[in-house]
């Protein structure tokens, strides 16, 4: 009995570990029935995929949020995760779509934007392929030419992480992706200047691209103190010394601090209060961080 039930339990576990997992990112939102209908398409291809979403709250258009969100959230999924990331402005022009293997074992379905900027810099690119339509396309979609999420890249997804095709069988290998200028911090003399790509919306914390390393280029360190300004364009919208906290309990309520978030990137926040709000920040195009070592 107890060699059976053993013997149960490593069954148990090895269906457990061979999972199909497809993961939806998107700009749609959930006011309408477009997100339902890559869902739908994915679960025809096969039921036995586990499917979640990443978001679908990226702000329309915006290519170079849905490539921080994909690196913020990507290498905390196992090997074999299938994500489809769909922000397209390009929807039915001559851009292509592509399917990229990581050297960490992931794959990342979308449009050949940009979207993949930053995961190929932090999970490595194994190879690219482009999604040949011929093949690889909703069947009886070939006159629709505005929703390449639902007939292209949901239908592509699926088939791959349920293993109806090889990777291989995508299409034909490329060389490489398009990727976005200026989403990584340069180091200038004694200050590292970057942007601001996306907001910690719940709390209103900002989140800048700029890492430990350039720190440490400038000689910032926890628990110094630094000078931080914030512009929109060329007009200044910030400007304060700020201590470089672990946490936020390093200050007193309502008061600002420095800090490293999750992804080990400077941000900026009011201990249980909204900083982006409090100072007219926001992120995307147009805006920058100036950091340097306060003396």
């Amino acid at each position: 009995m107890k060699n059976l039930l053993l013997c149960l339990a490593f069954i148990c576990f090895i269906g457990c570990t061979d999972r199909k997992v497809l993961v939806f990112q998107s700009d749609f939102g959930l006011k309408d029935g477009a997100v339902a209908a890559m869902k739908g398409v994915s679960v025809s291809v096969s039921n036995d995929l586990q499917i979640y979403d990443l978001t679908h709250e990226i702000p329309p258009f915006n290519i170079s949020e849905a490539a921080y969100r994909l690196n913020q959230s990507a290498a905390y999924w196992p090997a074999g995760t299938v994500f489809v990331s769909i922000v397209d402005p390009g929807v039915g022009s001559s851009r292509k779509s592509i399917v990229m293997k990581t050297k960490t074992g992931h794959y990342f379905v979308t449009p050949d934007n940009g979207t993949l900027t930053l995961v190929a810099e932090s999970m490595g690119i194994e190879e690219v392929r482009e999604i040949d339509e011929t093949r690889n396309r909703l069947r009886g979609s070939n006159e629709s030419y505005t929703f390449h999420g639902r007939d292209v890249y949901a239908y592509t997804g699926a088939r791959l992480a349920s293993e109806t095709i090889t990777f291989e069988e995508v299409g034909n290998e490329l060389d490489d992706i398009v990727r976005l200028p200026g989403l990584t911090a340069v180091v200038e003399g004694e200050e590292v200047v970057g942007n601001i790509p996306v907001l910690d919306v719940q709390y209103g914390n900002v989140w800048t691209n700029i890492d430990r390393t350039s720190l440490q280029k400038i000689g910032v360190k926890v628990g110094d103190s630094v000078a931080v300004a914030i512009y929109f364009e060329e007009e200044k919208k910030f400007e304060q010394t700020l201590l470089l906290g672990h946490t936020f309990s390093d200050v007193q309520v309502r008061s600002e601090v420095a800090y490293m978030n999750s992804l080990l990137n400077l941000s900026f926040g009011i201990r249980q209060g909204d900083f982006a709000k409090a100072h007219g920040i926001s992120s995307g195009d147009g805006w920058s961080v100036r950091i340097r070592r306060a003396r």
